[in-house]
């Protein structure tokens, strides 16, 4: 359930009073956004409609913009293509696994999603991640690559080489996490609250990453490795001496 973790953890709570407009029609789950994410240091803006939305992103600037993809004006906007002159990073709340169905004027630009029903601990680490990707300037097409190894967040596809990776919505977001950080170990920790939000103590995160390894390192010289004792990292071998 939506509410089911309303706790704002101290380890997510780094909000510096960036400014978000949240787009969401349902009333029980805007409260619940807009209450955690102040008390998480962001000041917030709600509006109930895409059309209200626009109309608040022509007239202000804002540093993010949390948009639920069932609003009942969603599909009109797509047919609108209104020009702004600022697009803030989006995050995206869908019922659906995959972006495909998703209006193209949310783009270009840093976006990402979280499925419903969601956790709201997993909503505050993608709001960060996403800020500060914007903050460093990532790629505006939205690419990261290492060697033969790329990344195209708008698409959310990654390929090696030619060969195009299948990867569920976990996996694609630990490939981002190590190749952003590529020749870095993260740590077990590090990597669950990237990926889910929180730490998980169980076995989820070496399944996850065996997992990635055998799509990614598949008739390949591994780029995935292990740092015995202290977490993962992503590089060639070579690159490390």
């Amino acid at each position: 359930m939506y509410g089911s973790d309303v706790r704002v953890r101290p380890a997510l709570a780094h909000g510096a009073g960036q400014h978000l407009l949240l787009i969401v029609h349902e009333p029980g789950v805007a409260e619940l956004l807009s209450t955690t994410l102040k008390l998480a240091g962001y000041r917030t803006t709600l509006t109930g409609t895409g059309s209200e939305a626009l109309e608040r992103l022509s007239e202000q600037r804002f540093d993010l913009m949390i948009v639920d993809t069932s609003l009942p004006d969603m599909a009109g906007l797509s047919r609108e293509r209104p020009v702004l002159a600022h697009r803030p990073p989006a995050l995206l709340l869908t019922e659906y696994d995959s972006l495909d169905d998703l209006v193209p004027e949310l783009g270009p630009g840093e976006r990402d999603y979280v499925t419903k029903p969601f956790r709201v601990a997993e909503v505050l680490a993608r709001v960060q991640v996403l800020l500060r990707d914007a903050h460093l300037g990532r790629p505006r097409d939205g690419s990261l690559s290492y060697r033969d190894l790329v990344l195209e967040d708008t698409l959310r596809q990654a390929r090696r080489g030619t060969r195009p990776l299948a990867l569920t919505p976990a996996e694609y977001r630990l490939l981002r996490h190590l190749l952003v950080n590529a020749h870095q170990v993260l740590s077990k920790e590090q990597i669950g609250r990237y990926v889910w939000g929180d730490h998980r103590g169980d076995n989820s995160i070496e399944q996850l990453v065996s997992r990635l390894r055998r799509k990614v390192d598949r008739d390949a010289p591994s780029l995935i490795h292990t740092r015995r004792g202290f977490g993962y990292w992503l590089g060639h071998a070579e690159d490390e001496h």
